[in-house]
């Protein structure tokens, strides 16, 4: 039986896989909590935003530069960057950002401030100039409640 293989625009189920464990290693390993409502406790956030690049396997510092640079410009912009990753092993021209809002609203307006941030228009001229981004995709996904930025248990099972 011929194996399917997944089109470019289509994710294929080792590439969610991969998509899910580099999430999960990336809120267990540090940076910034995701926002909380002060009033119950709770992480507030209820979508993520799925950027899967496609990129010149040639220019990965470039992409890598541009990545360094959301990381200023998003949190400023007003939203909650999860973070961007490189490959790293296996596929060589797949990249990824992830960016967490507490509703769509907040999306819509972190993207009226991204438009009107100096920054972050020369950095998306810089890719378009650079030409080392081949295609980007965005699926924005719903957080299942008490599942997102949950710190590993120390000791685990025994």
């Amino acid at each position: 039986m011929k194996e399917k293989r997944p089109t470019p625009l289509r994710m294929g189920r080792r590439e969610a896989l991969q998509l899910l464990a580099t999430t999960a290693a990336a809120l267990r390993i540090g940076g910034e909590a995701p926002p909380v409502n002060s009033d119950s406790g709770r992480t507030r956030v209820t979508i993520v935003c799925i950027i899967r690049y496609q990129i010149d396997p040639f220019q990965r510092d470039a992409f890598k530069k541009y990545a360094e640079n959301w990381g200023r410009i998003i949190p400023r912009c007003g939203g909650h960057l999860v973070g961007y990753f490189l490959p790293y092993e296996g596929t060589n021209d797949i990249g990824w950002g992830l960016i967490a809002f507490d509703s769509l609203a907040s999306y819509e307006t972190y993207r009226t401030r991204l438009k009107a941030d100096p920054e972050a228009r020369e950095n998306l001229a810089m890719a378009q100039t650079r030409r080392f981004i081949l295609r980007e995709e965005r699926n924005f996904v719903e957080v299942v409640d008490g599942t997102f930025g949950i710190p590993p248990t120390p000791g685990g099972p025994k």
